[in-house]
């Protein structure tokens, strides 16, 4: 009967630990509202040069953090005027832990008048938690006209139709 309880009690902590990992905050495309919330950010450098940052929540993928940014990006260009923008610099950074676990091993034994005793325990640890987060930042430079060749340069217009029609939180 002792050794069901156990199990039982094993089995809830297993549970609520998963329901916890899935209970992450999605990332939604949305200016940033606290200081190291989730969201964009903008800060104008220049007449057509902005740094854009994208601040995810825990656990949003790499791409759809730096999709976000580029969309505000875009949106900004288009905003202001512009036809496309090229990124200047670009950083990524990851902050917080990512998943883990671990497993240890300990033994005793004691003795007590006639008595003694030999004791073996195993424990576990998961950290299921969403992982890092991550935040994308990029000095953008708008144009007008036909844009320049290059890998680092978008079409505002192209940017926001394809990456503002597939937003979705993640």
């Amino acid at each position: 009967m002792k050794r069901q309880n156990t199990k039982g009690l094993i089995a809830l902590a297993f549970s609520a630990a998963l329901l916890t990992a899935c209970a992450a905050s999605p990332t939604l495309y949305a200016p940033q509202a606290a200081p190291r919330g989730a969201g964009y950010s903008e800060y104008r450098l220049e007449a057509g040069r902005y740094r854009v940052t994208f601040q995810g929540n825990p656990g949003a993928p790499v791409n759809q953090v730096s999709d976000y940014a580029l969309l505000r990006a875009a949106e900004l260009a288009l905003r202001d005027g512009y036809d496309w923008f090229r990124v200047a610099e670009r950083v990524t950074q990851q902050t917080g832990s990512g998943r883990g676990s671990s497993l240890s091993i300990g033994g005793g034994s004691g003795s007590y008048g006639r008595r003694s005793g030999v004791g073996l325990g195993v424990g576990t640890s998961f950290n299921l938690g969403p992982g890092p987060a991550v935040s994308s930042s990029m000095e953008v430079v708008f144009g007008k006209g036909q844009p320049p060749s290059g890998a680092d340069v978008y079409d505002a217009r192209a940017i926001v139709r394809t990456v503002g029609q597939g937003r979705a939180a993640v």
